[in-house]
């Protein structure tokens, strides 16, 4: 199995560099055979030509306001709209810049484009502040960043074990 880990985010908007800081440590420690992490930083087109290359699971990591104390990990299969669905004026709208696309909207466009993984799951982290001009986390949610590391490593050992092991 290949699983892309993407980890998305502002660095320069405080806890909104939360999935970029994760992308950044997951990078070197020993993942199972098949799992590749990546940081796509704002541009979720990026996340889209990515997962052109084709993948059997994707972990998307962000910052994510589901109104839980601040530093609060979460595992979350996101919703991903068919634009299919949308009338014209709807599926304009979503889609006319992905250039700063969110990762619902990256992912709404792997959907459409045949490239969205059919398993797919979020980790995030509720901000404290995820609109902060600032080049650092908050404490709260730096603290969380292992934590995420944490559920990510064993979602990947989940994913990419060999048959009748999990």
């Amino acid at each position: 199995m290949r699983v892309l880990v993407a980890g998305v985010g502002n660095v320069l908007r405080g806890d909104d560099g939360f999935g970029v800081e994760v992308a950044r440590r997951l990078t070197g420690r020993p993942l199972p055979d098949g799992c590749t992490v990546i940081e796509t930083g704002i541009g979720g087109i990026a996340l889209v030509q990515e997962l052109q290359e084709g993948w059997d699971g994707l972990i998307v990591v962000d910052t994510v306001d589901h109104s839980r104390p601040p530093g609060t990990v979460m595992v979350i299969e996101p919703e991903v709209v068919d634009v299919d669905a949308l009338g014209a004026m709807e599926r304009h709208d979503l889609l006319a810049d992905m250039h700063l696309a969110t990762p619902e909207r990256a992912l709404m466009l792997a959907r459409a484009l045949g490239v969205l993984p059919e398993r797919v799951l979020l980790v995030g982290c509720q901000p404290v502040d995820a609109h902060a001009v600032s080049d650092r986390l908050t404490d709260t949610v730096a603290a969380a960043v292992s934590i995420a590391i944490d559920e990510i490593e064993r979602l990947c050992a989940d994913w990419c074990a060999p048959e009748g092991v999990r």
